[in-house]
């Protein structure tokens, strides 16, 4: 499920430029780093809204490790699809990092991304049991 390289940005980054990430990504949400790449925090779009849309400050100026979503909840490499969903949903979160055994990032998931990959399997069940597919 977690495609491509995995937008982050470091600790030390400001909120704009975790924006920008996000923007030139074409995602949701950043994986804050530290210095040894641990994933240290989450940094999404609703942070922007709920944290930073009306405090009249300034993103170039605001360092995300005061907006993020810290502790993280994560998966890895092995937890099943719809356990990271029950995660999600569990928890009121729409990303979720995928960490391998060091703790390494390897991915985002996204919630919008599992529920259409469970919507395709079942429009395939559903295909199957038609005689179609």
């Amino acid at each position: 499920m977690c495609e491509g390289q995995p937008a982050t940005v470091h600790l030390q980054a400001s909120v704009a430029d975790s924006i920008r990430m996000m923007l030139k990504k074409g995602v949701g949400a950043v994986a804050v780093v530290d210095g040894e790449n641990k994933v240290v925090g989450v940094f999404s779009e609703r942070d922007v809204m709920k944290k930073l849309a009306l405090s009249r400050r300034d993103p170039e100026t605001v360092p995300v490790a005061e907006l993020m979503t810290s502790p993280v909840l994560s998966a890895n490499e092995n937890t099943p699809e719809q356990e990271a969903l029950e995660i999600m949903l569990g928890h009121h979160i729409r990303h979720l990092p995928v960490l391998d055994r060091e703790g390494a990032l390897l991915g985002m998931l996204s919630i919008r991304n599992l529920l259409e990959a469970r919507m395709e399997e079942l429009y395939m069940q559903l295909e199957a049991s038609r005689g179609g597919v």
